[in-house]
């Protein structure tokens, strides 16, 4: 049976689901469209690799792991200034979603420069013996091959960015971590944590499930 206290608060429970959906999938979004780019580049700026540039890689690099080593709270309290640059205000779901993704790209920039590593030297050789080009070498032979690892990845950073999204009520961003702490913790309601806990372990269970299938299917592919 459902407790009275989450049939009181199912409207606000809905609203913070849905700023949890807002503020992930904005950052899954920006972890794809520049982190991946991100972690091409850092690839192919590695010794060794056909770009070799040392001081371009490290500048990335570096520049990655500055935003990697920030604990997210004060990296939330640190980008205010520039939140509210982007957006035009420094409070609200859309805030939030600015400092959330700024960490996903750089999360998921290594995720992506690892799993390319991965990728045997002899799909890299071929790829060049054959004349491709830079672009083709990425899109038809790296991504092709590193394709089950990318999705896993990408699985491992997006229940990564929901964990960081429960801080997300210091900027009122809301969210289900947020509702959590506000309804559960603070007014004491315990049967309002523990269902905001349920639903943080089935989104989290689901997408991991969805996630494995679909690198188990793309690895099938290869």
């Amino acid at each position: 049976m459902i407790p009275e206290s989450v049939i009181k608060y199912q409207d606000e429970i809905w609203q913070a689901i849905g700023d949890t959906f807002v503020m992930v999938g904005i950052s899954i979004g920006a972890a794809v469209l520049i982190g991946l780019p991100l972690g091409t580049l850092l690839y192919l700026f590695r010794r060794g690799q056909r770009y070799e540039n040392k001081p371009l890689f490290t500048i990335l690099g570096s520049l990655v792991n500055i935003i990697r080593s920030f604990p997210f709270l004060l990296l939330v309290v640190f980008m205010i200034p520039f939140t509210r640059i982007v957006v035009g205000t420094s409070i609200g779901t859309l805030a939030a979603s600015v400092p959330l993704s700024v960490i996903a790209i750089a999360y998921y920039a290594r995720l992506v420069e690892q799993a390319l590593l991965d990728v045997p030297k002899g799909v890299v050789e071929a790829a060049t013996s054959m004349g491709a080009s830079t672009i083709q070498l990425v899109v038809k032979f790296l991504y092709v091959e590193a394709r089950s690892s990318l999705v896993l990845g990408l699985t491992t950073a997006t229940i990564s960015f929901i964990s960081y999204s429960t801080v997300m009520g210091i900027v009122g961003g809301g969210g289900v971590g947020d509702f959590a702490i506000r309804y559960g913790y603070q007014r004491y309601e315990t049967d309002i944590m523990v269902f905001t806990i349920i639903i943080m372990i089935i989104l989290v269970q689901t997408i991991q499930y969805a996630g494995s299938r679909l690198s188990r299917w793309l690895d099938r592919r290869s």
